[in-house]
């Protein structure tokens, strides 16, 4: 794959790489309807190829946030074409790397040394290479470890970024212009929080020895000594990308295994740590010769406070979902009623909430669930795309739920997705073992 010799990490750089696509992307349409009056039949199909590959294009050699909404969009099927997901999914660990001199230049920009001055060994080419930073392989006292290196400009520019990619993200949230604010605030502040490798590395630890009890799971050690805000090390794991192993496996068992492990992780760090790895995507999960889990990649951690987990769990509950004045209640507090709503308002947003949580708690209805079920993941991708095309909703005064809701949901869907990818079974109680194991 070719490398980047630079990344442009000033405001004005980047503007201009996105403009450059929006021309080649006005050419597209340009040409689309230039064919749709020779062709009335003509479908969009290639448009969006055109389309998705130019956006693609433009916004990997930028690398950092923008970057990273095409990583979300492609986690997100239900509102996408398809030939965007599948282009924009290579973000999520195949994209253009560094150059071996930019490598050493960063690198001694943030650590005072070149990689060869403080590892025995360093391989110069990266193996992995995303949105925020990329990975290189090294050693150090017979260690073999994973060097993550951000790239340059990455913090600086979030905020511009963010202004820049605005329309994309509005869509992907389906968020409306009035009262947005606190909705890309979260974006922005979780971002950031992302480049901030000290903090992941805080979050990795912490995360890994609190989840140790759980079966089929395994973490890398850290090492704070070879690591600072912008270089983060930890061991290098072996193993295959999640999706790599779905794709090609034929095994119940090791599917239901992983699944599990999946499962009782997410619901522990839910459930009991009220904080979870909020960034559910496959480049994020390696599968071991022994068909272990490998969880990485601890930089967007959602810390989840009382006010919103107690609320958002209880209308779960049966007495409360099947009680109008406590399911209306519980509206309330998540935001998504407000009082100066007319009555017709209400009466909609209580039935349209009530149709959206019928189908997405479906898992925690039952003490087993199939996560191969076709049915369920059909009635989820119509409920998504009824949802983002609901012109009544549209009309409604302001955004509608707390801000909590964009990597809450967003860490549910993608585990949803995950383990549909791996067609695993699983049990949907036992972590409370786990919950009990903790507080003895």
């Amino acid at each position: 794959m070719k490398t980047l010799d630079k990344i442009p990490t000033g405001k004005i750089g980047r503007a201009s790489e996105l403009v450059k696509t929006g021309i080649k992307v006005g050419g597209n349409y340009l040409a689309y309807y230039g064919e749709k009056i020779v062709n009335p039949s003509l479908t969009k199909d290639k448009l969006n190829e055109n389309n998705a590959e130019d956006i693609y294009d433009g916004l990997k050699n930028l690398k950092g946030s923008a970057l990273k909404v095409a990583q979300m969009l492609s986690m997100d099927k239900s509102i996408m074409p398809q030939a965007y997901v599948e282009k924009f999914s290579l973000s999520q660990f195949s994209v253009p790397p560094l150059s071996a001199p930019l490598v050493r230049k960063t690198f001694k920009k943030y650590f005072g040394k070149y990689p060869d001055e403080l590892f025995d060994k360093f391989t110069s080419d990266s193996v992995n290479a995303a949105s925020i930073g990329q990975v290189h392989k090294a050693e150090k006292d017979g260690k073999q470890l994973a060097v993550k290196i951000q790239y340059p400009g990455v913090a600086e520019s979030i905020s511009s970024d963010l202004a820049l990619v605005k329309p994309v993200a509005i869509r992907m949230f389906n968020i409306k212009g009035k009262d947005s604010e606190k909705y890309f605030k979260e974006v922005e502040d979780k971002l950031i929080e992302e480049t901030d490798y000290v903090n992941e590395l805080k979050q990795g630890k912490e995360i890994a020895e609190a989840c140790a009890s759980i079966p089929n799971l395994r973490f890398p050690d850290y090492y704070p000594e070879w690591s600072t805000d912008k270089v983060l090390t930890m061991d290098w794991m072996e193993g295959e990308h999640i999706s790599e192993f779905a794709a090609k496996n034929k095994d119940r068992a090791k599917a239901d295994k992983l699944g599990q492990a999946m499962w009782d992780f997410y619901m522990f760090q839910m459930h009991g740590l009220k904080a979870v790895h909020a960034d559910p995507h496959p480049g994020n999960f390696l599968v071991d010769e022994d068909s272990n889990l490998i969880a990485i990649d601890f930089g967007c951690v959602k810390q989840v406070p009382e006010d919103f987990y107690d609320p958002y769990f209880e209308l779960i509950s049966p007495e409360i979902f099947d009680d109008p004045t406590q399911f209306e209640e519980k509206l309330f507090e998540l935001e998504i009623l407000r009082h100066d709503d007319k009555p017709a308002e209400k009466t909609y947003l209580i039935k349209l909430f009530r149709e959206l949580l019928n189908v997405s708690t479906m898992p925690y209805r039952y003490d087993e669930f199939d996560f191969a079920n076709e049915e369920f993941f059909g009635r989820l991708a119509a409920m998504g795309e009824e949802f983002s095309k609901d012109t009544q909703l549209r009309k409604m005064n302001g955004n509608r739920g707390s801000k909590h809701f964009l990597y809450v949901n967003r860490t549910f869907f993608g585990l949803y997705s995950l383990l549909h990818d791996l067609k695993a079974k699983v049990d949907t109680v036992k972590y409370r073992e786990y919950l009990l194991e903790a507080k003895r």
